[in-house]
């Protein structure tokens, strides 16, 4: 197959189904850092969100058809030579994306100082040539290489090459993305020590998550009683009525009056399964990828945590409950007390984001809110997984421990998740995972039909609208599978 090599502006024809662009360019003493993304448009030429932009801080897109491959270095009679590569699936590229453009900044310098740069595709498959654009930059330190676009039904390359003076943030705002206000002037290039980050999205996320504080240890249960069968004797039990839980009283009236009435729901839901008057210690875990900024922003989220807090307050006796926030990298938010929980809910519920120059800590955040640039916007379910593990190891608590998992979809860390998720087997930790109505949620969907495990340490079922669900219906739903594991454990020896 014959490579076409490229003029700015001229295009040819792609007929693989999958693509492979390799950002190319000479490495050597003084040449800055080159590194290669992708922005997925609409027809407008907007993004629609964070996820629309792929880099190495978020390597793939949550369609699967970008991925941010990473840096390799040249052999042969390639050797001195260094790319940044980007794949993309073309099968898989989503009706709403019109343009795919390929991008490239510079680090610790201009483009005037990279010698050799060009940008070639090639089939994914056989690495076949497909055409190449030798780019000529000068004081640029960002620019747009080339594009993938649709036209007539066909996908077609476009060599571009143009430049931005004012670095990655210029060329971000152009398509939609918002700078943080704590960036560099856009007049200017970042300084040679930083390495963006990523972009801050235009979707305004409600409020925000906190920085992890050092984990405390449980209080220790309630009194104990002999609890009912078939709960065994390591949960203790909590009161079933609706007395006020340890700072109750100090909520508004009507929360005070939903929380106490979702706590008798939480009572049923856990006799109907045999396990009235367990006690347990709840962790309340929040997906805060970019995909979830809708759910955050209509205030789904904040309801969620709402209506969970009347499980901690019915299953824990000390009226707290932990939690995490998760995207690329967990994040433990303060401890979620009951009687604070309105301005828990204002100052910690919050989508993730990112930006694409973190100096510090971002401005304007209250003293225990997390930055969440920090968090970033992917998927990385693991991560978190392993971190709530190691805090229940640290912080051995009598009563078995109850993970309550949003997400809404998203999943690709199958192996990963799912080698946390068997190592947690053997530890007093079940995983109740609810998806928040979009796909995808691949291993975690799966888990409760893979063999070789003592015990079933996985609970999953996923709804449309879970605002529309009533509380009772919610509440069996997440309580179903719970106490049948407590006496599984209890058998197991793991309780």
């Amino acid at each position: 197959m014959t490579v076409t090599s490229l003029s700015k502006g001229a295009n040819v024809p792609v007929d693989s189904p999958a693509v492979r662009v390799e950002l190319v360019w000479s490495a050597g003493p003084g040449v800055p850092e080159v590194d290669a993304s992708a922005l997925l448009l609409t027809s407008a030429g907007r993004v629609r969100d964070d996820g629309d932009f792929v880099f190495y801080n978020q390597p793939r897109h949550t369609s699967g058809a970008v991925r941010h491959l990473g840096k390799r270095g040249g052999s042969g009679a390639d050797a001195g030579v260094t790319s940044d590569v980007v794949e993309v699936d073309l099968r898989s590229v989503e009706t709403a994306v019109e343009r795919i453009v390929l991008c490239a900044s510079a680090d610790g310098g201009t483009f005037g100082l990279v010698p050799g740069l060009s940008l070639r595709v090639l089939d994914a498959a056989t690495g076949a040539g497909l055409a190449r654009f030798d780019i000529t930059a000068g004081p640029e330190t960002a620019l747009v290489g080339g594009e993938l676009y649709r036209r007539q039904g066909r996908w077609k390359f476009r060599a571009v090459g143009q430049g931005y003076a004012a670095g990655l943030a210029g060329l971000a705002t152009d398509f939609g993305i918002t700078v943080d206000d704590d960036a560099p002037p856009a007049a200017a290039a970042p300084p040679a020590t930083t390495r963006p980050t990523a972009p801050r999205m235009p979707t305004p996320p409600p409020t925000a998550a906190a920085p992890p504080a050092p984990p405390a240890p449980s209080a220790p249960p309630a009194s104990p009683v002999t609890p009912a069968p078939p709960v065994p004797p390591t949960a203790a039990p909590a009161a079933t009525g609706p007395s006020l839980t340890k700072g109750e009283e100090r909520l508004p009236v009507d929360m005070r009056k939903r929380l106490s009435l979702r706590k008798e729901q939480v009572a049923v839901s856990l006799s109907k399964h045999g396990a009235a008057g367990v006690t347990a210690r709840v962790v309340l875990v929040l997906d805060a990828s970019g995909s979830m900024s809708l759910l955050y922003s209509k205030g789904v989220v904040a309801d969620v945590v709402e209506r969970m807090a009347a499980v901690a307050a019915q299953l824990d006796d000390d009226g707290e409950m932990q939690a995490w926030t998760f995207a690329s990298n967990p994040a433990r938010l303060p401890d979620l007390r009951l009687g604070e929980l309105p301005e828990w809910l204002r100052l910690h519920v919050r989508v993730g984001e990112i930006s694409l120059f973190r100096r510090g800590r971002k401005k304007g955040l209250h003293p225990e809110q997390v930055d969440m640039r920090a968090v970033g916007i992917q998927n990385e379910e693991q991560k978190v997984i392993a971190e709530v593990r190691a805090f229940v190891r640290e912080n051995p608590a009598p009563v078995p421990t109850l993970v309550l998992f949003f997400s809404d979809g998203g999943v690709y860390r199958n192996a990963e998740i799912e080698r946390e998720l068997r190592e947690a087997v053997e530890e007093p930790i079940f995983w109740q995972f609810v998806g928040l109505g979009r796909a995808n949620y691949g291993v975690l969907e799966r888990f409760d039909t893979l063999p070789g495990r003592r015990v079933d340490n996985v609970g999953f079922f996923a709804v449309d609208d879970i605002g529309t669900v009533p509380d009772p219906e919610l509440y069996d739903r997440l309580l179903s599978e719970f106490p049948s594991w407590i006496t599984a454990a209890g058998r197991a020896g793991i309780l």
